[in-house]
């Protein structure tokens, strides 16, 4: 029997390398770390046709953090559960906020319920780069924030919603604690009202048609960056390349949103940040008058790439070489 020829390491590593550095190649990590004074229960929901991550559902108590490797070309969202329970009798795991459904600590396929933070992601998308976005379109429940690690590119920033919009919820669109002694989440008003001018359906469904409504200006002033109605793509979604993502619930409002690659004294960076004005002052505020929470310093992002319209049941979003497809269930 001949004997087998195998290459030297040096000259595999030589023809291997140029591999590592594209893009679509390398994995990336998400490290999910909880800032809450309460523990979130992360809940993760892979798109279509890609491969699952190792959880789907997870613990993390106030001051921990997780991290979680994704292959090249993962897609889905994260989000984050509150106020969850097991009964003792039959074992059901539920969550009164982001509950996906399963009656278990992991997701397993399923979505979260309305209203939730939503953090989605498509990585390796056109051009190589990672799409993402924070959307309360499908509304609120927690403060999240996305922080591109070690990426590049002139839209690899930070984003995210850290005001607390529960407080600030009209009371038409406010889910209350148990209790009701507090509002625990915010829909939208397409959850609360099931209109087509705010869902963006039927004879609303373009960008022509389809308007943001003051619930979604409220939204939109408080958090500048998160997608607030299904077609607020320029101001919303952001681009990186080879980059890994720390995404934190409850981060400090007077944070500054900025991609930690940048430099913090840098003005020429300076279109990149967030500042967030002081505490949130809920005093008189109202669907038709929202109050200014945040203000974004420089011009806008003007990236156009959506990565998933919520339009009613369905979503919209592009497929791996950017074309829009549409579906009847969440990718």
């Amino acid at each position: 029997m001949a004997a087998q020829s195998t290459l030297p390491t040096s000259l595999l590593l030589l023809i291997l390398s140029p591999l590592l550095l594209l893009p679509g190649v390398r994995s990336r990590t998400f490290t999910f770390v909880n800032k809450c004074d309460y523990t979130v229960w992360p809940g993760i929901l892979s798109n279509s046709g890609v491969p699952t991550l190792s959880t789907t559902g997870f613990a993390l108590q106030n001051g921990e953090s997780r991290t979680l490797t994704a292959p090249a070309s993962w897609g889905g969202r994260f989000w984050g559960r509150t106020y969850c329970t097991q009964d003792t009798s039959t074992g059901k795991f539920s969550c009164l906020t982001g509950d996906c459904g399963s009656g278990e600590l992991e997701c397993s396929g399923s979505g979260a319920t309305p209203p939730a933070t939503l953090a989605e992601f498509t990585l390796d998308g056109a051009g190589g780069l990672d799409f993402f976005d924070v959307s309360l379109v499908d509304g609120y429940n927690l403060p999240m924030q996305v922080v591109p690690q070690g990426g590049s590119g002139q839209n690899c920033t930070s984003t995210g919603c850290v005001a607390d919009l529960n407080a600030a919820c009209p009371t038409e669109l406010k889910v209350a604690s148990s209790d009701g002694s507090g509002g625990v989440a915010c829909k939208s008003a397409c959850e609360a009202f099931q209109q087509p001018q705010y869902c963006c359906s039927g004879a609303y469904n373009t960008p022509q048609t389809c308007k943001p409504s003051s619930y979604s200006e409220m939204f939109k002033s408080a958090c500048p960056r998160a997608y607030s109605y299904a077609y607020d793509d320029s101001t919303s979604t952001f681009t990186c390349a080879g980059a890994d993502y720390i995404i934190t619930f409850c981060p400090s409002p007077n944070t500054s949103q900025k991609s930690s690659s940048s430099s913090s004294n840098s003005s020429s960076n300076s279109n990149s940040s967030m500042v967030y004005v002081g505490a949130l002052d809920t005093s008189g505020l109202s669907s038709s008058a929202p109050t200014v929470l945040a203000e974004e310093v420089g011009p806008k992002a003007s990236k156009n790439y959506v990565i998933a319209r919520h339009v009613g049941p369905y979503w919209w979003g592009p497929g791996r070489d950017g074309a829009s497809q549409r579906g009847s269930e969440s990718p």
